[in-house]
């Protein structure tokens, strides 16, 4: 039984692998399913997961959605784009000495940057790496847009956490190298102006908006993860 704690203590963020019976798995799935038909729809394949502000769940979400889509079948990579304050492996339990920011450096393959998972044979990531001094550079630099285009070749699903789009400019310079955007907002957090100021950001860099994820609704009858269209952010 303490073995079994500890198993869902460790995996705590990635519900959709420890328990993918449970309500919110299940809404990780109608997530996944409608981010999948849009994707087909548009023939896209690279998208990211961001929030307005920090610990709102986007970190969370990226990860479960990506499982959710390795249990379907798909070929997914998850990139760790946050490279002032990374969590994807600290979420999936892998080391970090090299990642995002070698690539972009010139300092290692993509091959070399790439790592499996226990949770799935079809679930592969890149971590962030070193954390640089100049993160905007970098996710701004050519070697960025080239890294996405080459694994969209390859993977069936590709997606990217990011910083919080109202911090910095990470996320805002990044929309323009991927399909599409998935928004993440806390319940009882997420203020509505700093909803629209989100919103307004990425009308002004042409982001398609994929979807909301509202997350972490405190109701008993309710599942804690819902999927709204985009006209939520109207």
């Amino acid at each position: 039984m303490a073995k079994n704690k500890r198993s869902i203590d460790n995996n705590r963020y990635i519900i959709t692998s420890v328990n993918p019976q449970s309500p919110i798995s299940e809404q990780y799935r109608t997530i996944r399913t409608t981010i999948d038909f849009k994707m087909a729809d548009q023939g896209i394949k690279s998208f990211l997961v961001i929030s307005s502000e920090a610990a709102a769940g986007k970190s969370t979400a990226s990860a479960n959605i990506a499982v959710a889509f390795a249990q379907q079948g798909k070929k997914v990579l998850l990139i760790d784009g946050d490279l002032r304050k990374p969590t994807v492996n600290i979420t999936f339990k892998v080391q970090n000495r090299v990642g995002l920011t070698n690539i972009l450096m010139h300092q290692s393959s993509i091959e070399d940057a790439i790592q499996g998972t226990r949770l799935s044979e079809n679930l592969t990531i890149i971590t962030s790496g070193p954390i640089p001094p100049n993160p905007s550079e970098l996710l701004a630099s050519s070697a960025m847009k080239d890294l996405i285009d080459s694994v969209s070749d390859f993977f069936d699903v590709v997606l990217i956490d990011t910083p919080p789009l109202c911090a910095v400019t990470d996320a805002q310079i990044l929309s323009s190298y991927v399909g599409g955007v998935v928004l993440v907002v806390r319940a009882y957090k997420t203020k509505k102006e700093s909803l629209a100021k989100t919103k307004k950001i990425l009308e002004q860099v042409n982001a398609n908006i994929l979807g909301v994820v509202l997350y972490g609704v405190d109701s008993s009858d309710s599942p804690s993860y819902y999927y709204y269209g985009v006209e939520s952010l109207e």
